[in-house]
């Protein structure tokens, strides 16, 4: 049987609540729930590509789908809990009937990665388009281009009138993205994730032992759509607007961008390479002679020629490089020496 639970995993708690307790005292509450979000966006992609080997160029799609999910069910039920439920099924659901047509399809990972990129994109002239008052979905307009402003925010569930905003929502976010890390370390020590980082390494292998590839593939790639649709309602909640900028072709880029530069393959990866891009990319925003696209085009090259595994595979390699050698050293030491005699002895 797998173990389910280990050492690191304690570490891991320890240290996400000490961050959760000492960010706020270097970087507003504000900044800081846009940043956790966007590491939610992040994993979403890493389980999914880093895990699943499923390049996905259109993760926005879902991201935005959540959003406008999340705004369109708060304007007609007239509370939280239940557009918040909604917005995790509804992109689950679509990457559900997405995905079964492609990998049922047999479709090859740049095709997948095409029909995905084009996916988003129909979504996002879509959306552009439905700016007339024609286009409403219940009493929600979809604003076009506009977007849909003064929808219902996060309230406490069964208590309508009792917002969560502010600081609060910021330790709400922080504690479902720390609930989505332990969820994704769950499902990757189950048979299904170690079938999934099997299909991953050799598709042909895990088929011919028997294993319905397409139907694994399908479930994971809605795993990470729902994933993507939490961090959506958030960031919904967080702008208190949603717009067709959410299912842009740069939010798809970016989350790409994200993986790579914190390490493809690693669960804290996509989330460090998602908030600390994004941090950088609110710093120079301040910045009016500073472009932030070009920026984050260079740092991709210089990560892919010179640290293509990571920020977080490099620094892991590092500390177990000089572990490895404190560890050698110490054993060398523990060794006994051998008495040399002399040759009167």
């Amino acid at each position: 049987m797998p173990q389910f639970w280990r050492k690191s995993d304690s570490t891991a708690i320890v240290v996400a609540l000490l961050l959760m307790w000492l960010m706020p005292f270097l970087i507003s509450t504000y900044t800081l729930t846009v940043l956790v979000i966007y590491g939610m966006l992040g994993l979403s992609l890493g389980l999914i590509w880093g895990f699943g080997g499923i390049l996905c160029f259109g993760q926005a799609a879902f991201f935005g789908l959540g959003a406008y999910t999340y705004a369109i069910a708060a304007i007609n039920i007239g509370e939280s809990t239940i557009p918040m439920l909604l917005a995790v099924f509804v992109p689950a659901l679509f990457a559900a009937l997405l995905g079964a047509m492609m990998f049922y399809g047999r479709l090859t990972d740049v095709y997948l990665g095409v029909i995905t990129l084009v996916v988003t994109l129909i979504l996002f002239k879509f959306v552009n388009s439905t700016a007339g008052p024609q286009y409403t979905i219940g009493e929600a307009r979809l604003g076009g281009f506009n977007g849909i402003p003064g929808f219902h925010t996060l309230n406490i569930p069964g208590l309508p009138e009792e917002f969560i905003w502010g600081d609060a929502l910021y330790y709400v976010c922080a504690v479902a993205l720390f609930l989505a890390y332990f969820f994704v370390t769950w499902l990757l020590r189950t048979s299904f994730g170690r079938i999934a980082i099997g299909i991953r390494e050799n598709e042909t292998r895990v088929s011919l032992m028997g294993y319905d590839v397409r139907a694994r593939k399908t479930a994971l790639f809605a795993i990470g759509a729902a994933i993507a649709g939490l961090a959506g309602a958030f960031f919904a909640n967080w702008g208190e607007i949603v717009t067709p900028g959410l299912f842009s072709l740069g939010q798809s880029a970016e989350v790409i961008i994200w993986c790579i530069v914190g390490g493809l393959g690693t669960r804290f990866g996509p989330i460090i390479g998602a908030a600390g891009l994004a941090y950088l990319k609110f710093l120079l925003g301040q910045q009016t002679f500073i472009d932030n696209t070009l920026i984050t085009g260079i740092i991709l090259v210089l990560f892919v020629l010179f640290l293509p595994k990571g920020i977080v595979p490099a620094v892991s390699s590092l500390w177990q490089i000089s572990f490895g050698r404190r560890a050698s050293r110490k054993s060398a030491n523990r060794r006994p020496r051998r008495k040399v005699r002399n040759a009167n002895g």
